[in-house]
């Protein structure tokens, strides 16, 4: 059997939808919940099968048809094709299936944060490939050159098409904008590209951009005109460098932090640890109420931000320190403990420190729901979820985040 007719029920992670037939579980491609679809096989095992729709016989209410002319084709988005209050309700149902299943824990979500479903990114990384300029196909390593991306603001996709007749064709294997005041680019090349860097740098300054990082491997990076790009963060100055991180919604980070904030008060004589701190993201809306907050970050560039975005502020009660979360030997304790880690959630040696500093209070926001479940699971000993919030910071795609809050038992 190459195809078959299903009407799946439930939203599984990945932007799939999931059905049974003859008792086998079947993960689709590009179905919404509740509608009938014929569907191919992709891949068929004992238990389950996955497969790609290839007709809408009973569509959803929900199904519209997707705006982007490269959908599709383009790996960046998986369910353009289900209006976004279904994205959302989708997205929150897959994050309450992983807690139920994998923590064994029954935490009724308390809403979504959300904010513009298009042209939301002012942080992009273009893949390049000679004179194609764009995304990955999905689960390949072709690229699919594209003019332009309606996830993007504005002001990325104008540096985009401003850059491209510079650097196609240049020996390049990434290209990233990011945008605040002005925009900054950071080319990486692999190792022994070589062509006339500066020559590149000082012609994509002329098209506006206002700073260029060569980043070629096995490399210093060369920065060229400005160092990094200014935002406004609830009304602090946040500068940070095209290497390091920030999130790309950036209309919804400000929302995210101002949750953050409201949920841990009252701040007032509390000490603050951040792990994973970045360049000050939550460090530094935190420090401006509560006693003392330490930032820890591994990424060199990104504890430099934070102290440089500390001193343009005044706040002097935040220090940053450099150091793997793993590797993180300091002697104290904080009343408070800020996490947001890479997608593989925190570490088995992370858990434990934490569980050692043993805070009154956790905030962990994650990028992955299944690492958020089984950590959240390995801290319900100590630890009780009192609230985990949806949090949609890429809309059109797949991807889901979320904010925890937990308190000492």
């Amino acid at each position: 059997m190459n195809e078959l007719t299903i009407t799946p029920e439930i939203p599984a992670y990945g932007g799939l939808a999931l059905g049974r037939l003859d008792g086998k579980a079947v993960f689709v491609k590009g179905a919404i919940p509740g509608e009938t679809v014929q569907a191919r096989i992709d891949e068929e095992k004992k238990d389950y099968c996955t497969a790609t729709v290839t007709k809408v016989v009973e569509p959803s209410p929900d199904r519209v048809e997707p705006p982007c002319k490269y959908f599709g084709n383009c790996g960046g988005c998986q369910v353009q094709y289900a209006r976004y209050p279904q994205q959302v309700r989708m997205k929150e149902e897959v994050l309450a299936t992983n807690l139920r299943r994998i923590a064994r824990l029954e935490i009724p979500l308390s809403g979504s944060l959300t904010d513009r479903e298009w042209n939301y990114r002012y942080r992009a990384q273009f893949k390049v490939d000679k004179d194609r300029i764009g995304f990955y196909r999905e689960r390949s390593h072709e690229v699919i050159d594209i003019d332009a991306c309606p996830l993007m603001a504005d002001e990325v996709n104008t540096a985009l098409a401003n850059a491209r007749p510079l650097i196609s064709h240049a020996p390049l294997s990434e290209f990233h904008l990011s945008h605040g005041e002005a925009s900054l680019a950071l080319l990486k090349a692999p190792r022994g590209a070589k062509t006339d860097w500066k020559r590149l740098a000082e012609a994509l300054i002329g098209t506006g951009i206002s700073g260029v990082v060569i980043d070629a491997e096995g490399r210093k990076p060369v920065f060229f005109g400005s160092s990094h790009i200014t935002l406004d963060l609830s009304g602090l100055i946040y500068t940070v460098s095209p290497l390091s991180f920030f999130q790309a919604d950036w209309g919804l980070n400000r929302k995210v932090v101002s949750a953050m904030v409201d949920a841990l008060r009252p701040l007032s004589g509390k000490k603050v640890f951040d792990l994973y701190s970045g360049a000050g993201n939550f460090s530094l809306p935190l420090a401006k109420e509560a006693q003392a907050v330490t930032g820890v970050e591994g990424n060199p560039h990104a504890v430099e931000d934070g102290r440089r975005n500390a001193r343009l502020n005044g706040i002097t009660n935040c220090k940053f320190i450099r150091s793997d979360v793993d590797a993180l030997d300091r002697a104290g304790r904080p009343d408070i403990l800020v996490t947001d880690p890479p997608r593989t959630g925190l570490s088995g040696q992370a858990v434990e420190k934490i569980i050692a500093l043993n805070p009154e209070q956790l905030a962990y926001l994650s990028c992955n729901p299944s690492t958020l479940a089984r950590d959240l699971g390995r801290l319900s000993a100590r630890y009780e979820a009192e609230t985990v919030r949806m949090i949609d910071f890429f809309p059109q795609t797949s991807h889901i985040e979320a904010l925890a809050f937990l308190r000492r038992k």
